[in-house]
């Protein structure tokens, strides 16, 4: 579905999106994170088509993005991480103009907007909708004319829990539907369980990419294992005198960490004595982010 071969974006000689190769399938969601300034929002962009390259190419759907744009963009909807409209009219209007845009029957925008819980203001002006309502809007706007590809920049922006619930059962829907999904997203646990691969950039470039167990196989963190115990100090010395690291989270709970070596063995152990309840932590999306984090390489200068 995409194709992206050492892409590079440099403004006034600021290396911002540097090298950049990876591939994305059909029906595929991944996360593509990263702190601020690390090009992620370039990235998006240039697989937009609103972005020019200085370097590399974009594939899409077969179409070359730096000569075949247009035919790319009818298959993608893209929603922008600050999403702006016009304040003086309404979300029907709204949505009605881009469902223009995009050669799309009116009567599409009008179940979108029912289908991201706008339905009951869609006459109101945009200048009374929330930051919440506006970013709902967005979303509309990205799923007109049933795009092949979404491209997402921090979607959940001022969106509340349940919106938040229901803007991933969606996504999760439409990759059923063969849909692919790029997602940039800071909530790290929000995503986790939605995404098929991650992507993490630092400073423009590409530091590591797969999917969570990938990410977890290169990382060789330890799986933390939270076990409930009356308290108990002799028990904890028991795991010291064991050469396993242990330490009491409070008078109920002891977490023991785990290598790839020891885990099986003494999960085994443990499930057949039956003593403890056991609450069994891989590492996370967020400990995978912080330990393939690095400073930006040199010749990379992230945007600010």
């Amino acid at each position: 579905m995409i194709d992206i071969d050492r892409l590079s974006k440099r403004f006034s000689g600021r290396t911002v999106v540097n090298d950049l190769s990876f591939r994305i399938d059909r029906g595929e969601i991944v996360g593509l994170l990263g702190p601020n300034g690390a090009g992620k929002s370039t990235t998006l962009k240039m697989l937009s088509g609103f972005l020019a390259p200085s370097a590399g190419s974009v594939r899409i759907f077969g179409f070359d993005m730096q000569d075949k744009a247009r035919q790319a963009q009818k298959l993608i909807g893209y929603l922008p991480e600050n999403v702006t409209f016009y304040p003086q009219l309404s979300g029907a209007e709204t949505l009605r103009h881009f469902a223009r845009l995009k050669g799309v029957a009116p009567a599409e925008a009008a179940r979108l907007l029912e289908q991201v819980g706008l339905g009951h203001a869609a006459r109101r002006r945009l200048k009374t909708y929330s930051k919440g309502m506006r970013q709902r809007l967005g979303l509309a706007q990205a799923l007109l004319g049933e795009p092949r590809l979404l491209l997402l920049d921090e979607p959940t922006v001022g969106l509340d829990p349940l919106a938040t619930v229901e803007l991933y059962q969606l996504l999760d829907r439409l990759r059923g539907q063969g849909t692919g999904i790029v997602l940039c997203s800071h909530v790290l646990p929000g995503v986790e369980t939605h995404i098929d691969r991650a992507a993490i950039l630092a400073g423009g470039r590409l530091q590591v990419a797969g999917s969570l167990a990938e990410l977890r196989r290169k990382a060789a963190l330890p799986t933390r294992v939270r076990l409930a115990s009356p308290h108990n100090p002799q028990w904890l010395e028991r795991w010291h005198r064991a050469g396993l690291a242990a330490r009491r989270l409070d008078d109920q709970r002891i977490e023991v960490l785990l290598d790839d070596a020891e885990r099986d063995g003494v999960l085994e152990a443990l499930l057949a004595a039956r003593e403890f309840d056991l609450e069994i932590l891989p590492p996370s999306l967020e400990d995978l982010y912080r330990h393939h984090m690095s400073p930006a390489p040199a010749g990379a200068t992230p945007c600010p």
